[in-house]
C-alpha cells in the first residue's frame, strides 16, 4: 500500500474513533499557548494546566510576563521541569512580542521561529490551532505512531518526519490528525513495548502488525 493511500486510511478512521479531538493544553488567547507550549516541554499537559493560572494571577498580560523578574517567573512554574531555561524563554519572548509585534502572535513560520524558545513543533501547534492554516506537529506520540504505522519509515528526528509527512497528508487534515495521534497514542498505541494492539481501529494496516 502507498503511503498516501495509507494515511487516508489512518486520517479517516481516527476520524470516527476521535471526532472531537483537540489540544490539551488550556488557553484563551494566542499568547498563552505559546507560553503553555514552551512549559509542556518534558512535562505533562495536565501539569502546565494547572501551574498556568498560578503564572497569569501574578503577570495577567504579555506586558506584565516581559516585565517580570526571570526568577519570580521560574518560581512559579518550576514544577514544570527546567524552570530556570523556560522561564528565561518566556520572558524574552513576550518582551519580544510586546516590543516588535505589537503584542499580537505572529501568523507565520519564519516570524513565529523568530521568538524565543519556539522551535517548529510550537509553530505548527500556533499556526494550526490559532490561525487554522496547515500545519504538522511533530510531538513524541506524532513520531512513534508516525514510524509504527508506516507513514514513514525509521525517522525520529521531528523537522525530517514533519516534512516526510507533509508529503502524503493533505494540508487540511494535517493539524486535526497530529491531535488525534496524540490521543490514540494515550490510550491505544503507547509507548509501552507492548500497545493495546487488539483494540486498535489500525490494527490490519499497522505496518507493526503485518
Amino acid at each position: 500500500m502507498r503511503k498516501k493511500e495509507l494515511a487516508l486510511i489512518v486520517i479517516e478512521r481516527l476520524k470516527k474513533e476521535y471526532p472531537y479531538s483537540d489540544c490539551t493544553l488550556d488557553y484563551d488567547d494566542a499568547w498563552k499557548l505559546l507560553v503553555s507550549v514552551r512549559l509542556a516541554a518534558q512535562c505533562t499537559d495536565a501539569r502546565v494546566n494547572e501551574i498556568v493560572p498560578l503564572l497569569y494571577e501574578k503577570f495577567p498580560t504579555i506586558s506584565a510576563i516581559a516585565d517580570a523578574d526571570v526568577a519570580d517567573v521560574e518560581a512559579i512554574v518550576r514544577p514544570c521541569g527546567l524552570g530556570k531555561s523556560k522561564a528565561k524563554d518566556i520572558v524574552a519572548c513576550m518582551k519580544m512580542l510586546r516590543d516588535v509585534y505589537d503584542c499580537r502572535v505572529p501568523d507565520t513560520m519564519e516570524d513565529l521561529l523568530k521568538l524565543p524558545g519556539v522551535g517548529r513543533k510550537s509553530a505548527n501547534l500556533i499556526l494550526g490551532d490559532v490561525y487554522g492554516k496547515p500545519a504538522i506537529v511533530t510531538d513524541t506520540h506524532a513520531i512513534r505512531l508516525s514510524n509504527r504505522i508506516g507513514l514513514v519509515d525509521g525517522i525520529k528526528e521531528p523537522t525530517k518526519v514533519e516534512m516526510a509527512l507533509r508529503k502524503i497528508i493533505p494540508p487540511e487534515e494535517g493539524n486535526e490528525l497530529c491531535h488525534r495521534l496524540v490521543d490514540h497514542g494515550r490510550a491505544v498505541c503507547t509507548a509501552r513495548t507492548a500497545p493495546y494492539c487488539d483494540k486498535c481501529c489500525l490494527e490490519d494496516v499497522c505496518k507493526k502488525r503485518i
